[in-house]
């Protein structure tokens, strides 16, 4: 008996049932917050203008991108789960804390991790070693809990003066503020981003973005030399200038001068104008 109704044909899919999405010809490539990849678009737009380099922002673990196959490489910052990966170390960051515009830290170049042990950090501590071990010698209260949110979200706690933030200096500019200024950290370690992709997957079109971030020129050769992050570091850049003024305890042996004391990061005061010996009170 012949079906009636609205009933497909046996084999034949609805007309408003969702096609496959199509797989889009090109190489993808995942970045963390951060990473600017301009210049290194353009000299592949101007190389590869038929192959699309397509770019997306990661919010997650980069690993769980490149597992996944959502990326096929992917601009990290390290430490990264290596394990099955090439990693190209490509250059460092320095590190600055994120405080509110009206901050003491605000009236200085540059701090050190033992001038904040009276902040609370809007993280976990063992992210920044060099405060985790200043607040264990010389903090006197104990250590709030670490609140829980996304970079954006825990800067918007640092604005309403809830406590402050370390991030590379890159992810500090990403997220800029009107009300938020952030300064360089001199004793916390760098930060490194790299190239990672999957071992067993180093096509072609991965070993030419390996080139161009290597700055290869296009007619030198396409192969690929990946090495563990500690075999290549990459030169760190002092972006400290002259004159800086760095916040501290006392003077520096061996530096005289007027330039050569380090000074306390309290409020500016008397006729001279010259800085309080201290570390920074809480903002208010």
């Amino acid at each position: 008996m012949a079906a009636t109704g609205d009933a497909e044909p046996e084999g034949v899919q609805p007309s408003d049932a969702p096609l496959p999405r199509p797989v889009e010809p090109g190489l993808r490539v995942g970045i963390v917050d951060g990473v600017t990849l301009a210049k290194w678009s353009r000299v592949w737009a101007e190389r590869h203008p038929d192959v699309a380099l397509h770019v997306e922002a990661l919010q997650g673990d980069p690993r769980d991108a490149l597992d996944t196959r959502a990326v096929d490489a992917c601009f990290v910052r390290l430490p990264v789960r290596a394990d099955g990966l090439s990693v190209i170390p490509l250059y460092e960051e320095r590190a600055v804390v994120v405080v509110p515009a009206e901050h003491p830290v605000a009236a200085f170049d540059e701090v050190g991790a033992a001038d904040l042990v009276d902040e609370d950090l809007l993280q976990d501590p063992d992210e920044v070693p060099a405060w985790r071990d200043a607040a264990r010698a010389g903090r006197a209260r104990p250590l709030p809990p670490v609140p829980q949110g996304s970079t954006a979200e825990l800067v918007a706690l640092v604005a309403a003066g809830v406590g402050l933030l370390v991030v590379p200096q890159s992810v500090a500019r990403l997220h800029h503020r009107r009300d938020l200024t952030y300064r360089p950290l001199t004793d916390v370690e760098p930060t490194r981003i790299a190239l990672a992709w999957p071992a067993d997957r180093t096509t072609p079109l991965v070993e030419e973005l390996v080139g161009i971030v290597r700055g290869r020129t296009a007619r030198s050769s396409r192969t690929t030399s990946a090495v563990a992050p500690s075999d290549a570091p990459a030169a760190r850049e002092d972006e400290r200038t002259p004159g800086t003024k760095r916040a501290g305890t006392g003077a520096r042996g061996g530096r005289g001068g007027a330039g050569g004391a380090r000074r306390g990061l309290g409020r500016s005061g008397g006729s001279g104008g010259t800085a309080r010996r201290g570390r920074p009170g809480r903002s208010r």
